[in-house]
């Protein structure tokens, strides 16, 4: 066995312009991490053309990256658009999907809100209540459906939307019902996932546990710079040892579709360590 180190990170909210914050942010991330774990808003307001100047300025990174969209990249109605350009460019795009990357599986979706616990909102009244209430479900069977897919030992659940309210505190208590929903609980305690990743709540709080003891991570960039000085946090976990001098880990096919997508776009901190 040896470590695998996963960096994570949400709503950087990227306008198209700060690419010196954006190289700052990561400029250290390849020392860091063995695989880059982003958690949705990745945009302001989800231009593709803030998401082709984002992949370009982290072409820079050979090692794999694995995504969800959040609620800001959904913003101008062009997610079908940024999806296709994050995936030309190599980044992993998970939407109820599942990848094995160096022995570690990752299963993804966005989420959605909706509540907690007792409070959960229910699909009663109005249509427009029960197409919110179903987008909530719908997602957490996208997620079901993904951690079913995997096959490893350990799973990493990536959000948008948190799956906990523990990790809202410090937010309004009137908006927690928009910055997650338990429903997304449910998959994730039934097929043990090892670790949950999520962003969206700015000012929440960076960790909680399940019911079950899973732990959950709030990696929105606002709070890991305000609770962690840091800004992305780092899980450490045990993982198989690579099969075989040719096993393809997921770094070499990150940087070569890299390099790729590159050349042909030019020519048209102290870390938080978790065990």
């Amino acid at each position: 066995m040896r470590e695998l180190r996963i960096a994570a990170v949400g709503d950087i909210h990227f306008d198209g312009k700060d690419t010196d914050t954006l190289r700052r942010l990561f400029s250290g991330v390849e020392r860091d991490a063995d695989i880059l774990v982003l958690c949705g808003d990745l945009t302001t307001r989800g231009d593709p053309e803030h998401v082709e100047i984002l992949l370009d300025e982290l072409h820079f990174l050979r090692l794999p990256m694995v995504a969800v969209l959040g609620n800001h990249d959904f913003e101008m109605d062009q997610q079908n658009e940024i999806r296709k350009l994050m995936e030309d460019a190599g980044v992993h795009l998970l939407d109820g999907t599942g990848v094995e990357l160096q022995g570690v599986g990752f299963a993804g979706v966005k989420g959605f809100g909706g509540g907690f616990g007792r409070r959960t909102l229910g699909p009663f009244g109005e249509r427009i209540y029960k197409d919110f209430v179903q987008t909530a479900i719908d997602e957490a069977l996208k997620l079901e459906t993904a951690l079913r897919s995997l096959h490893t030992e350990t799973r990493v659940v990536v959000l948008h939307y948190s799956p906990v309210a523990e990790t809202l505190r410090g937010e309004p208590v009137e908006i927690f019902p928009f910055l997650g929903t338990s429903r997304l609980l449910t998959p994730i305690e039934t097929y043990g996932a090892s670790v949950v990743f999520h962003g969206h709540a700015h000012a929440g709080t960076s960790e909680a546990v399940t019911p079950a003891g899973i732990p959950v991570y709030n990696v929105a960039r606002p709070v890991l710079e305000r609770e962690n000085n840091t800004p992305y946090r780092i899980w450490t976990v045990k993982a198989p040892e690579r099969r075989s001098p040719g096993f393809d880990d997921g770094r070499q096919a990150a940087a070569a579709d890299s390099s790729m997508i590159h050349a042909t776009r030019s020519s048209t901190g102290d870390v938080s360590r978790q065990k």
